[in-house]
């Protein structure tokens, strides 16, 4: 919801895993890798493209596990189909992507920045993600808990 200063919401969440940035970047890259850690909870991914260089671009759904009749999915009922591009691709270090949810609900449009950092840390890397301009219809605890469950799940592939 933007705020009163007309700017929109920015989510964050951060993680320590144990793994090196390089294997961390490298679990971002991979569309296989990232179909499988990226959904959270109660989702799965399907990649329709993936061209992971920077100015490229992807397209990928989330779809839901477990439909709910109290959820609704942002492209369709059980659904949130999205199309990215990669901004910038530093190896080990940062990845900023831009996402636009596929959608027909104007709660849900708008442009989201990504900027996932890697930072070596003791005991593996500190993982920091930061979305800006999150759409209004996306809840706040919602999508908070969404990205801590990607964490989750990015730390039990890599580690």
């Amino acid at each position: 919801m933007p705020t009163s200063s007309g700017k929109k919401r920015t989510d964050t969440a951060s993680r320590v895993i144990a793994a090196s940035p390089q294997a961390l970047y490298r679990a971002f890259v991979d569309p296989a890798a990232i179909a499988s850690w990226r959904p959270p909870q109660g989702m799965k991914a399907e990649i329709h493209t993936f061209d992971p260089r920077e100015g490229g671009d992807y397209r990928m759904s989330f779809l839901y596990t477990e439909p709910d009749p109290e959820v609704q999915g942002k492209t369709s009922d059980h659904i949130d189909t999205f199309e990215g591009r990669f901004v910038g691709l530093i190896p080990g270090e940062r990845i900023v992507e831009e996402i636009d949810f596929v959608s027909d609900d104007p709660a849900f449009r708008g442009t989201m920045t990504i900027t996932t950092t890697f930072r070596p840390v003791s005991g593996g890397t500190e993982v920091t993600v930061v979305c800006e301009d999150v759409p209004e219809g996306i809840g706040e605890s919602d999508h908070k808990a969404g990205i801590a469950s990607s964490l989750a799940n990015l730390a039990a592939f890599v580690e």
